[in-house]
């Protein structure tokens, strides 16, 4: 075993500020290469909060993060922990949750949240997506695909899988943004969307309680008031909280993300068809974001020859993971044949994304559809001059001028 080359003890003016810059939207930071490149694939960074953490950058040692019982997420929860935005995220959600406790709330929400739920989505999906692109095409040769298509379709999607009324999309989709900042809004944003956040979701079960339809949110009302495990009040409001962010932060990014990156490439953009293969090798390589969540070390742990100790910040980059020339051959090259293709995207272990059959079916649906009704789309301005989002753990294209 080789032995620990570093030990973050105290933040210093020597540790790199996290979040990085991008170059341009399509290609991410190099710093993240440069890193694995000299052998470190666990670094120490600041983060936004003044925290230090270990950023790593390896796929085997993110893998191991998402995987080990030993890097908690609830230890995330504890007061004085390491965070990495200003604000903290203190409350029960499921993504906060670890061992048993997790285990239990994600029994119950799997019940609803199942294959069958997607299948029965998918016609629903192909009508927003027809919809929208009617609506596109009816415009002129020209469109932001961004607002035409790739944020109100997952927001119309997980609306109708919830039961949120889409009337209410303006209000939550402010919150959301903040909600997911870690430089972009301030300590103060992040504290009020939450409570807003919280406030919102509080009263719509409430009506679902009063008033239960055939959605996701009435069926976790019935689960809190009728199963012998029951859901507690905090956990169902976080929890459809947490669904409601997640199912449509990730997926407007990554639709946005997708279609740069075929338009950036001709070549892979003449063989795309839609295919579940084609979509996996997209998702790898532009997913919406760098990291995934933060987690905290609860024994000392050797990671990639780095001593992690008890208490201390680990900052697992999925995305890094994901290029990491050790697990993929080529791997900054967008090849839409790639087999065996085990990115990190929708991450690993128990806190493997619960949404991730729903997420696929969207890309798959919008991303075919798109490019047969639209043979001859092509970026309306130079790659390098398109806009990303910053300051925000989940981000992606902010707008995607694009002509027919």
């Amino acid at each position: 075993m080789a032995a620990p080359r570093e030990t973050v003890t105290q933040p210093t003016g020597e540790d790199p500020a996290y979040p990085f810059a991008r170059p341009d939207a399509l290609s991410p930071c190099p710093h993240y290469a440069r890193l694995r490149e000299e052998g470190r694939r666990v670094a120490r960074v600041r983060m936004p909060s003044g925290d230090t953490a270990h950023l790593v950058t390896g796929y085997e040692e993110v893998r191991t993060v998402l995987g080990d019982a030993r890097f908690s997420r609830a230890a995330t929860l504890a007061p004085g922990a390491p965070r990495l935005a200003a604000a903290p995220q203190n409350f029960p959600s499921l993504p906060n949750l670890d061992g048993s406790e997790h285990a239990r709330v994600r029994t119950l929400v799997g019940r609803e949240f199942t294959t069958r739920r997607v299948n029965e989505l998918r016609p629903r999906i192909q009508a927003y997506t027809d919809e929208l692109l009617d609506a596109m095409a009816a415009g002129g040769s020209s469109a932001d695909l961004v607002p035409a298509l790739a944020f109100p379709l997952p927001v119309r999607v997980i609306c109708e899988l919830l039961g949120v009324p889409l009337a209410d999309q303006a209000l939550f989709s402010g919150w959301s943004a903040a909600f997911v900042a870690t430089t972009g809004s301030s300590a103060a944003e992040m504290l009020a969307a939450q409570v807003a956040l919280r406030g919102y979701l509080s009263a719509l079960i409430e009506e679902k309680r009063r008033r239960p339809a055939d959605d996701l949110l009435s069926a976790l009302v019935s689960i809190s008031e009728h199963d012998q495990e029951r859901l507690a009040p905090e956990e169902l409001i976080f929890l459809g909280v947490s669904l409601l962010v997640a199912g449509h932060e990730t997926t407007v990014c990554q639709i946005g993300n997708s279609v740069l990156a075929l338009l950036a490439h001709p070549e892979q953009r003449a063989a795309f068809r839609g295919e579940p293969a084609q979509v996996e090798e997209l998702l790898r390589l532009y997913l919406p974001g760098d990291e995934s969540l933060l987690r905290i070390a609860v024994d000392d742990v050797e990671l990639g020859g780095v001593l992690v100790r008890a208490g201390e910040a680990v900052l697992p980059s999925v995305g890094s993971g994901n290029r990491d020339p050790a697990r993929f051959a080529d791997p900054d090259r967008l090849d839409l044949g790639r087999s065996g293709n085990a990115h990190l995207s929708f991450g690993h272990g128990i806190h493997y994304c619960l949404g991730a059959g729903l997420a696929r079916a969207e890309l798959q649906i919008a991303l075919g559809t798109l490019f047969a009704r639209f043979p001859t789309l092509r970026l309306a301005v130079p790659v390098e001059q398109v806009p990303r989002s910053s300051g925000r753990l989940i981000h992606g294209v902010s707008s995607l001028p694009v002509a027919w």
